[in-house]
C-alpha cells in the first residue's frame, strides 16, 4: 500500500424507483421481498474489503423504506470514493437509475457492480466508464481492483471485470472459482448495526443467514438457486461450458463463525447453501456444532439426501425447517426437468422428517416443462395437502438466461415477446406452452396459494404455535405479501 488516503467504500442497497413494485430480493435473486433478510454475499464482500484496510459502510434504502429522494439527499452530502451494489435481474431498473444519480452527484466516484445482472446484462449497467462489472465471484476481483485504484494502476484490464473502454464494452479474462472459502473472513454483520431480521419459519431472533458451501452439482434444467450461484455459473460456463465445482467450508471454519454469532447474541440461522446436506459425515459434524452453540436453524436440501440418520441429526440439533425442492409429483415432469428424484423418494424423505418431527416446507414450481397441465398442477396441490407438511411455496418457473430451459424456450418459441425479461417468480409468467398459457399459470399459482394457506386446518395448526403477537404479526405480514403482493 502507498501513503495515499485510503478510499471510502459504501455498500449501497438502492431504493425502488417505482411506486407500484416492491424491492427486489437480492440474495436468492428471483423474487421481490416477502420478508427482509441480510444478503450474506454482500456482507462477505464487505468483510474482505475491510480486511484489506478499507473503510466500508452499508447504506440500505430498502430496510429503512426510503425513496429515491432520500438517495439523492444522501449522495449530495456523501463523500464515498467507491459505491458497491449487489445487483440481480429484477433490480436492474433501480440500479441503473442509481448509477445515473451517482454520476450526477458523485461524478468522480466509481461503482462496483457484483451479482448476476452485470454478469449477464452488462450493457444495462455500463452507463459510463466509472461503472465496473465484477463477474462471477467478486471477492478477489474487488481486492485487485481496489489495490490498483489506490496505487494509481490500470483499472481497465482487471481479471474478472467488464468495463467501458474507449466507448466499447471490454470483457477481461475470468478468474478461477474459489475451491475452498475457509480463507474468507466472517461476513461483516456489524455493518447491519441495529437492523433486526426475522424468519417466520424459525419464530425467534436475533436471526441471520449463513453459508457453508457454494454451488450445486445437479443439472435441473431451470435452476438458479441463488444470486451468487447464478453469477458464478454464468461466468464459469462462458469459459468452460459446464457448471463450476462446488466449494466447501471446513467444519472448523463453520465453527469459527458460529462461535462469533453466539457471542454476538444471535439465536437463529437460515442456511442459504444451494444444498446444505451432502452426506452423513459432514451433516453430523455441522449438526453437532449447531447443537453445541444452541441455535435454531433451517436449510435447503434435496429429497434424495434425507436418510434416517440425517433426519435424526436434524431433529436433535435444533433444525426447525427443511426446504425440499420438489417442483412436481409427476414422474414424467421430474424426468423432463432432470430433477434426478422420484415420487417415491419424495414421500420417503417427507416421512422420515415427519417421523423425527422436523418441520417440512415443500417448494413447487409451476410450468417447469411443456408436460405440465392444469391437472398435473392440481394433482400436486392435492398431494401436498394430504401430506400434512408445515409449509409449501408455489412459484412459477422463469426461463433464466444461461439455463437449459432458456435454450429450449427460445428454440420452441415459448417465451412471450420472444425474449427473457426479469419477472417475480411469485407472481408472473412469461412462458406460453402449447397446452398451458402464462395467464393460466398465474391463475393456478394464485389459487394454489389460497387453497393451501387459507384452509381452516392450516390456519388453526399454525395459530397454536405462535408464542407472541409479534410472531403472529410477522408471519401474517409475510403471508399477505406472498398472496397479494
Amino acid at each position: 500500500m502507498t501513503d495515499k488516503k485510503m478510499p471510502k467504500i459504501t455498500m449501497l442497497i438502492p431504493p425502488v424507483f417505482r411506486e407500484d413494485v416492491k424491492p427486489a430480493e437480492r440474495s436468492a435473486g428471483c423474487t421481490r421481498i416477502v420478508y427482509p433478510f441480510p444478503n450474506i454475499y454482500e456482507l462477505t464482500l464487505a468483510a474482505v474489503l475491510e480486511r484489506e484496510g478499507y473503510e466500508v459502510s452499508l447504506r440500505d434504502f430498502v430496510y429503512d423504506e426510503e425513496r429515491p429522494a432520500d438517495l439523492e439527499s444522501f449522495l449530495k452530502r456523501d463523500d464515498s470514493d467507491v459505491y458497491c451494489i449487489w445487483g440481480v435481474n429484477l433490480s436492474i431498473p433501480d440500479d441503473a437509475a442509481t448509477i445515473k444519480l451517482i454520476e450526477k452527484y458523485r461524478s468522480n466516484s466509481y461503482i462496483l457492480m457484483a451479482g448476476p445482472s452485470g454478469t449477464y446484462f452488462p450493457d444495462s449497467l455500463l452507463l459510463n466508464e466509472r461503472v465496473v462489472i465484477m463477474r462471477g465471484e467478486p471477492e478477489e476481483t474487488a481486492v485487485e481492483w481496489m489495490k490498483r485504484y489506490l496505487e494509481g494502476g490500470n483499472l481497465t484490464d482487471v481479471a474478472g471485470t467488464t468495463v467501458l473502454y474507449e466507448g466499447k464494452r471490454k470483457l477481461n479474462p475470468s478468474r478461477p472459482v474459489t475451491r475452498s472459502f475457509d480463507d474468507l473472513p466472517i461476513p461483516a454483520r456489524h455493518l447491519l448495526a441495529d437492523r433486526k431480521y426475522h424468519n417466520p419459519k424459525l419464530k425467534t431472533g436475533p436471526y441471520t443467514t449463513m453459508l457453508t458451501s457454494r454451488n450445486c452439482p445437479y443439472h435441473c434444467i431451470y435452476c438458479v438457486p441463488s444470486s451468487l450461484t447464478f453469477a458464478r455459473e454464468l461466468d464459469y460456463r462462458s469459459d468452460h461450458g459446464r457448471k463450476p465445482p462446488i466449494s466447501f467450508r471446513s467444519p472448523e471454519s463453520v465453527e469459527e463463525e458460529l462461535k462469533a454469532l453466539h457471542r454476538d447474541g444471535y439465536k437463529a440461522i437460515g442456511f442459504v447453501d444451494d444444498n446444505f446436506i451432502w452426506n452423513e459425515e459432514r451433516t453430523a459434524a455441522l449438526c453437532a456444532l449447531l447443537k453445541k452453540y444452541g441455535f435454531v436453524w433451517g436449510c435447503q436440501a434435496r429429497v434424495d439426501a434425507i436418510t434416517e440418520p440425517i433426519a435424526k441429526m436434524l431433529s436433535e440439533s435444533g433444525c426447525l425447517y427443511v426446504d425440499l425442492g420438489m417442483e412436481s409429483f409427476d414422474e414424467e415432469v421430474l424426468k423432463y426437468i432432470k430433477k434426478g428424484i422420484t415420487q417415491a423418494q419424495i414421500y420417503e424423505a417427507i416421512g422420515l422428517l415427519q417421523k423425527y418431527k422436523v418441520p417440512v416446507k415443500l417448494n413447487f414450481l409451476i410450468g417447469t416443462s411443456p408436460l405440465e397441465t392444469k391437472e398435473t398442477i392440481k394433482d400436486t396441490l392435492r398431494r401436498a395437502k394430504k401430506l400434512g407438511v408445515d409449509q409449501v411455496m408455489f412459484n412459477i418457473v422463469s426461463p433464466f438466461p444461461g439455463t437449459e430451459l432458456y435454450d429450449l424456450a427460445k428454440k420452441n418459441g415459448w417465451i412471450e415477446s420472444g425474449e427473457y425479461r426479469p419477472t417475480d417468480v411469485q407472481r408472473e409468467s412469461i412462458l406460453n406452452y402449447p397446452h398451458l398459457s402464462a395467464r393460466e399459470m398465474e391463475r393456478l399459482l394464485f389459487r394454489s396459494n389460497l387453497s393451501f394457506f387459507l384452509r381452516p386446518s392450516f390456519v388453526w395448526k399454525h395459530l397454536r404455535r405462535f408464542r407472541s403477537w409479534g410472531e403472529f404479526y410477522s408471519a401474517a405480514k409475510a403471508l399477505k405479501v406472498k398472496l397479494f403482493g
